[in-house]
């Protein structure tokens, strides 16, 4: 009756420690989070902003001068609402991609240099990405990580790197379900 009850418990871990796809992700995560992103797109990667409002505007059958004329908190909640949608899960996932890739690039650099993986310097991985992760190691960097950023940003980030493969990584999903610091929260 243990290993009944113990499986079960296994397969009932809290669906937002086991979220694997980037629009649940919008749903879940601290709108200040958010809000970082765009802002920084807005003030560093302006083409990419247009072209987000564009994208996600024409999604939602709407003209994008209609969001372009919101004031700029409106723009952000606006487009954070329609990331939240299953429609929108590749734009959502490439933006955090483009985010981590030229926005947070200590973060991403910290992260390979821990894991000991391969990496062109801006953290961009040279070859192939490992087809496991050391558990011992991966607790290792995310003490590090979180000591040196904000655990939502960690949490997000080892969030998207987990979407890098099919299925993630075994052990990073089991990191991410068990340890409290990377709990996404939506207060």
């Amino acid at each position: 009756m243990t290993d009944r009850k113990e499986l079960l418990h296994s397969r009932c871990i809290n669906h937002q420690d086991t979220i694997v796809n980037a629009y649940e992700i919008y749903q879940n995560i601290k709108p200040s989070i958010i809000v970082d992103l765009f802002q920084w797109m807005r003030n560093e990667e302006r083409e990419l902003y247009k072209t987000t409002v564009a994208t996600l505007a024409n999604d939602r059958k709407l003209r994008p001068v209609f969001i372009q004329k919101k004031p700029v908190a409106d723009q952000i909640a606006w487009m954070h609402k329609t990331l939240k949608l299953k429609s929108c899960d590749m734009v959502g996932e490439h933006l955090f991609q483009v985010y981590f890739m030229q926005g947070q690039q200590d973060l991403l650099v910290s992260f390979c240099d821990a894991m000991d993986i391969e990496h062109d310097g801006k953290g961009s991985v040279d070859g192939d990405l490992p087809e496991t992760l050391d558990a011992d190691k991966l607790k290792a960097a995310v003490d590090t990580l979180v000591e040196k950023f904000d655990p939502q940003l960690v949490s997000l980030y080892l969030r998207v790197f987990n979407l890098q493969t099919e299925n993630g990584w075994d052990s990073l999903t089991e990191l991410i379900a068990s340890d409290d610091r990377l709990a996404l929260s939506a207060a």
